[in-house]
């Protein structure tokens, strides 16, 4: 096993661009940026940190559009037997920031059983795993 470099936090940014868009490697897939990364270099949630990277990389985004994950086939939902059986859900954002935390977005939860709404106020960098939670 070879040693890991630790990597200082400004020079992170460059390091990941040498590893996805390496000039003579050209430009690298998700996995094999990944598998390439973890291979040279560690530091403090650098996954998290390689997610955010790869997903706002403009060439991966105009490019890789046909590869993205299609849409699935419309389903029937099961009439529902009592609230918050089934929900549905979305984000309303582009929000006049507001409140003691400055939200900006909010996030709608509709009963399909007894169409009630709640409205939950977070922010529009939120994450899955932050509204899970």
């Amino acid at each position: 096993m070879s040693a890991l470099k630790v990597i200082e936090r400004d020079h992170i940014s460059l390091m990941l661009q040498e590893c996805h868009d390496c000039p003579y490697m050209g430009h690298m897939s998700e996995d094999r940026t990944r598998e390439r990364v973890a291979s040279i270099a560690w530091w403090p949630k650098w996954e998290q940190e390689f997610s955010e990277f790869i997903n706002t990389c403009e060439r991966c985004q105009k490019e890789n559009k046909n590869y993205r994950k299609k849409y699935g086939l419309l389903q029937h939902i099961e009439e529902t037997k009592s609230p918050w059986e089934t929900i549905n859900m979305d984000w309303v954002t582009g929000l006049v920031p507001g409140g003691k935390e400055n939200f900006n977005s909010c996030l709608v939860i509709f009963d399909r059983y007894s169409k009630s709404v709640r409205c939950l106020p977070c922010h529009k960098e939120d994450t899955a795993m932050d509204t899970a939670l």
